[in-house]
């Protein structure tokens, strides 16, 4: 086989895990993207860009700390939680890196050893399996490539084509679809805005401030109605006195939500699944990047001591993230029931005043 591993994807979960692998390891690294010399205007992830305590305090244990030009140019400490059900607001304190997705990824990228092969601009298209692994093809610059590696990584998030091809639905996981919209605005907001409106989505919506723009999105059940939706939830944030202006993008994903421990698919003896594309998410907030590191850390380590039998020690070394998602499960609990929500956000715990 001329490559040992082959990961398919390079967020970072990807990233991660190719920067951990051994070097005794022949590794191929393959983006749709080009994280390495990124043209300007390029399509970027879908995503809030804010890094939660979780994803900075897994940073600090690999002793990486985010570069300044990573950050954007407003930091937020707090949560301003707007319950439209129950007609109800606080603020929350909470400590998040506001920062540019697309220039993380590309910082994560560009820690990774010169050993390894890396292939930006290159779109994963098909598997097949061989006795010994996978034959992959992929498409760049028009044209289609084929390798072959005893062991495929995807890495290639919620809507993993990889985990598509090979694994059947999974009833332990909800689908939703996460639209955001960029708008120009005048507005200072100081803060993550949290939204729960349960006639929107039974998940959640929220809004960020960036570089002076205005970023809201929301979390959606991906069905007709979902533009709809969406468009209903902006209106409600201008009755609520919102500002905002021109558009200037407008970009979606899916995202997955566990519903159990079962939602969460590792692989088999030739294949393993990382970060969302395993189902790793917190089903309360929909972070996403802790879990994306700290199951690539799982698989580097259970690799690194060989790929004969790997996935049972993947398994076993997730067994903390399973436990952490169950956990966050039964936070949902109180989080998305409005009855259980409305009684708590009454009750002041935890909340901030905020000075006037």
């Amino acid at each position: 086989m001329p490559y040992d591993i082959a990961i398919i994807g390079a967020g970072p979960a990807g990233a991660t895990l190719a920067r951990l692998l051994d070097k005794r390891y022949k590794v191929l690294l393959l983006d749709k993207r080009d994280l390495m010399e990124p043209e300007e205007g390029e399509r970027t992830k879908c995503c809030g860009g804010l890094l939660a305590p979780d994803a900075q305090e897994v940073l600090g244990r690999m002793g990486l700390a985010v570069p300044a030009g990573v950050l954007v140019d407003r930091q937020l400490f707090l949560v301003r939680t707007i319950d439209f059900d129950n007609h109800l607001e606080r603020y929350y304190q909470r400590f998040y890196l506001n920062m540019d997705r697309k220039r993380f990824d590309e910082w994560m990228v560009s820690l990774i050893p010169p050993h390894v092969d890396m292939g930006m601009k290159c779109r994963f298209t098909a598997l097949s399996e061989m006795n010994e692994g996978y034959e992959i093809a992929f498409i760049h610059k028009n044209r289609i490539y084929t390798e072959r590696a005893r062991v495929i990584v995807a890495a290639d998030g919620a809507w993993s084509n990889v985990r598509r091809q090979v694994f059947p639905e999974n009833p332990g996981i909800i689908k939703y679809i996460a639209i955001q919209e960029w708008y120009e605005t005048s507005e200072s907001i100081p803060y993550y805005g949290a939204i729960f409106d349960s006639t929107v989505t039974d998940f959640y919506s929220w809004i960020i401030a960036k570089d002076g723009r205005m970023i809201i999105g929301s979390a959606l059940d991906p069905d007709r109605e979902a533009r709809s939706r969406f468009e209903k939830l902006k209106n409600e944030l201008r009755d609520f006195g919102y500002l905002f202006g021109k558009r200037i993008r407008r970009e979606g994903a899916y995202l997955l939500r566990p519903r159990s421990a079962s939602g969460i698919i590792t692989g088999n003896d030739h294949m393993a699944l990382v970060g969302e594309a395993a189902g790793f998410i917190s089903p309360s907030s929909a972070e996403g990047i802790s879990y994306a590191i700290r199951s690539a850390i799982a698989l580097a380590d259970s690799l690194n001591q060989g790929i004969e039998g790997f996935q049972y020690r993947y398994r076993k070394n997730l067994n903390h993230l399973k436990r952490n998602i169950m956990l966050k499960r039964l936070k949902c609990t109180a989080m998305y029931n409005k009855t259980l929500r409305g009684l708590i956000m009454r009750s002041g715990i935890l909340s901030t005043d905020i000075m006037e």
